[in-house]
């Protein structure tokens, strides 16, 4: 495999950081619905929003994005893309978002191990060192035994092997598609699926909850973008770390919106994490710039 240009793997980790800074935002958005509307419906307008923007970008150029040679591999995108938002929105009731969020954040070892399993992608040292340093500082987060872990919290772990899932087959479409056709499928997949519960626990929405209907759209559909463009140009073990952000992007969440401010241990991991990403990005930055062909890319 040719290593990246360090442009690409830059552009890579912006997008990703900008996916789950939007992914985040939609999540607390959608935790504060949540307590008022069935999840089903939350879910729901999610993904039918996406769809109307998407349908509403493309207009006539939509034919031409329909007509894909993976169809196999975009519904299994879709059913796991939507897996992970279900699951993940479930557990928001009962496991506060920051902790569900560091759950969930499981997925970036799942991410790497399975990039080198199915992708082909080399699993170096430096690689895994990465990834094991800020799964320790999730745990530094989570601090397993503290009363995190219950029944619920199968949810967000769900939400993980999901999320990877559709990453993995994001990465392995990659730049063979157009963006527009996972995003297509995607909306249509679980606008379908989570319409089907809609005739049993549908409730009028409220005038002063329309804009935040309307703002999980928003945030989901471009979230989705930019992940897609993530994996699309920037090998998956390389990006996958930088997932972790999500906890600190959570947390940061929690205290403006519902007043819940982490404590010193989870200043302390996101601070590992954190460090743990940046260590990443620079050296696979510093590896691409390397001249020659025994760069090491591990």
């Amino acid at each position: 495999m040719q290593p990246l240009p360090p442009s690409s793997v830059s552009r890579g980790v912006a997008l990703m950081i900008a996916a789950i800074l939007l992914f985040t935002a939609m999540d607390a958005t959608a935790k504060g619905l949540i307590g008022r509307y069935p999840a089903p419906q939350v879910i729901w307008v999610r993904f039918a929003g996406q769809l109307a923007l998407v349908l509403a970008i493309l207009g006539p150029g939509l034919g031409p994005v329909l007509r894909t040679r993976f169809p196999v591999l975009h519904f299994w995108r879709s059913a796991s893309q939507f897996g992970a938002t279900t699951f993940f929105f479930l557990s928001l009731p009962h496991i506060g978002l920051a902790e569900a969020t560091a759950i969930a954040d499981l997925n970036p070892v799942l991410i790497t191990l399975g990039a080198a399993l199915f992708l082909g992608e080399r699993l170096g040292p430096r690689r895994i060192a990465g990834v094991a340093v800020a799964l320790a500082g999730a745990m530094i987060v989570i601090r397993p035994g503290a009363g995190v872990f219950t029944w619920w919290a199968l949810l967000p772990v769900c939400c993980a092997l999901s999320y990877a899932t559709s990453a993995l087959l994001t990465r392995k479409i990659g730049a063979q598609e157009s963006v527009w056709a996972s995003m297509v499928y995607a909306a249509l997949f679980g606008t379908i699926l989570a319409g089907a519960a809609l005739p049993f626990v549908w409730q009028p929405i409220a005038t002063t909850d329309l804009w935040r209907f309307g703002l999980i759209a928003c945030l989901g559909t471009g979230a989705q973008l930019c992940i897609i463009r993530s994996f699309s140009i920037t090998e998956a073990s390389v990006v996958a770390p930088f997932a972790y952000l999500g906890i600190v992007f959570a947390a940061f969440w929690g205290v403006v919106l519902f007043d819940q401010w982490p404590d010193r241990w989870t200043v302390f991991g996101a601070l590992v994490i954190v460090g743990a990403g940046l260590y990443v990005w620079h050296r696979e930055t510093r590896g691409a710039r390397a001249p020659g062909p025994d760069v090491d890319r591990s």
